[in-house]
């Protein structure tokens, strides 16, 4: 059910340093790999875990970039979970759709708690 984990960094190169070493332990590598965000996992549609650097240009700290991300399976499960955490109550993050040229689509809201998430698909 999840799809990836994000942390928070304030130093990505650092961060993709330590990662790319202990990752490795577990036969982990990079699957993706931004200026902004570097995720690592043992394939492309498999768990993965990632550093970003926080979308709101906010230092990250503890919970700033942390996204837990589900992983929805198509596209209309995406705009229907969406839809459903609306209803429920959830704030929006960001409208389904096409995130970069990488055939992500994703949708991001806040629980009630203003915890992140993610429904997404890889295309």
């Amino acid at each position: 059910m999840i799809g990836y984990i994000t942390l928070g960094t304030n130093d990505l190169e650092r961060a993709a340093s330590f990662y790319d070493a202990l990752l490795a332990e577990f036969g982990a590598q990079r699957v993706r790999d931004t200026e902004r965000y570097i995720a690592w996992g043992t394939s492309p549609k498999q768990t993965a875990l990632s550093v970003i650097k926080p979308f709101d240009g906010n230092p990250a700290t503890v919970g700033n970039g942390v996204m837990v991300s589900l992983y929805a399976g198509n596209q209309e499960k995406v705009h229907a979970l969406y839809e459903k955490a609306l209803e429920l109550g959830a704030s929006d993050e960001g409208a389904p759709g096409p995130r970069g040229d990488n055939g992500f689509y994703g949708a991001y809201f806040r629980d009630l708690d203003g915890n992140k998430l993610c429904v997404f698909y890889l295309i």
